[in-house]
């Protein structure tokens, strides 16, 4: 196994950007998209499969969650070659009981996995009321958030726990080595006719480790506070992620951060998955992402008047006097769709490297993606 298979995180941060140079260039969304779809199609992936994991690591670009969007690319080609990433694989149903649903996901592209388990979910939940999934063995399932908007507009809510097997990145509170993963948790909730959905998407990591490959493709530092070299001392240079030894995130909050990233790793890996966090699959070289979800009609949890406690909810949170420079409270998801709208129409905006990587890739496997990247 090379020394790239060995780290996928570094794998993600390998490329320089050459003739790109280090500003930001706009590309537009269909055309990112179309260039993805091939380079994906050109890997091995069919047709349909190759649309659903384009589609979305550019929404993920779209919204703003760079760290999940087109340059996770990086990672999967690598990953497809050593076999830890296995193209056109499905959400298999290995077990049912009451409530409880497990998937297995086969290695098979996250973005593929987690959706057709999810719609498992969404379809157990509408007739039943209630469904707890356990997902596991999926590899890299991209932005959580996806999960969450695909029960929302269902008119479900969803409660997703997801535990991150790979290389450890974050340190315990207190600590000064990594040992837990990014451990993602989102809560979504269905609009009304006054209220947009709710979806609340985060690490539970201080920052998630894609923004540091940002960074360094910008050439920027981090912001103090976030992360430690590998002595275990505080730095603002995202390259201490991707050296041997690394450095560490820092959780979220201090030891309320390093909380929720463990029971993310109890919920979603040592009770929900056959295969949790253990020392030898976290340095296996493979990236593994395990899923605990609660998805329930809130019509049927006992409360015929929710939507409009809702809408009571938000416009109260919504009529507070703001900061100096703020115009108004936002809620969960809304930075993320004026972030779309904005992108759509001006482009999105790609650094250099991720350019070079994306084309890169391309010329390797036979394809000239330049004219889509202009």
């Amino acid at each position: 196994m090379t020394e790239t298979q060995k780290d996928p995180f570094a794998a993600a941060a390998s490329f320089n950007a050459g003739v790109y140079g280090t500003g930001l260039r706009p590309v537009r969304a269909d055309r990112l998209a179309e260039a993805v779809r091939r380079l994906l199609r050109a890997a091995g992936s069919e047709e349909q499969e190759a649309a659903v994991v384009a589609d979305h690591l550019v929404e993920a670009n779209l919204r703003g969650h760079d760290s999940h969007g087109v340059g996770m690319l990086a990672m999967y080609m690598p990953a497809i070659a050593a076999g830890l990433l296995r193209p056109n694989q499905h959400a298999t149903v290995i077990g049912r009981s009451g409530p409880f649903l497990a998937v297995g996901g086969g290695s098979g592209y996250g973005q593929v996995i987690a959706r057709e388990a999810m719609d498992l979910a969404i379809e157990q939940a509408r007739r039943e009321g209630l469904a707890v999934l356990s997902l596991r063995d999926s590899h890299h399932i991209g932005r959580v958030g996806s999960y969450g908007e695909q029960c929302s507009d269902a008119g479900l809510v969803a409660l997703a726990f997801v535990n991150v097997v790979t290389r450890p990145a974050v340190a315990p509170h207190d600590g000064t080595r990594p040992r837990l993963g990014t451990n993602p948790i989102c809560i979504a909730v269905p609009g009304t006719d006054a209220t947009p959905a709710l979806v609340l998407d985060f690490a539970t990591s201080a920052v998630a480790v894609g923004k540091c490959r940002v960074a360094m493709g910008k050439g920027q530092e981090m912001a103090p506070g976030l992360l430690l070299d590998p002595q275990g001392d505080p730095t603002q240079d995202p390259g201490v992620m991707f050296q041997d030894p690394s450095g560490a995130l820092l959780p979220l909050g201090g030891h309320k951060g390093f909380g929720l990233a463990l029971m993310c790793d109890v919920l979603a890996g040592a009770l929900a998955s056959a295969m949790p966090g253990t020392p030898s699959h976290q340095n296996s070289g493979r990236v593994m992402n395990n899923m605990f979800a609660i998805v329930f009609d809130p019509a049927r949890g006992g409360n015929a008047q929710w939507a409009a406690d809702l809408d009571d909810l938000v416009a109260y949170v919504r009529d507070t006097p703001t900061v100096p420079g703020v115009d108004a409270i936002q809620m969960p998801g809304e930075p993320e769709s004026r972030t779309r709208r904005q992108r759509l129409a001006d482009g999105i905006p790609l650094d250099g490297a991720t350019l070079a990587m994306l084309d890169s890739l391309g010329r390797e496997r036979g394809l000239d993606l330049g004219e889509l990247l202009a």
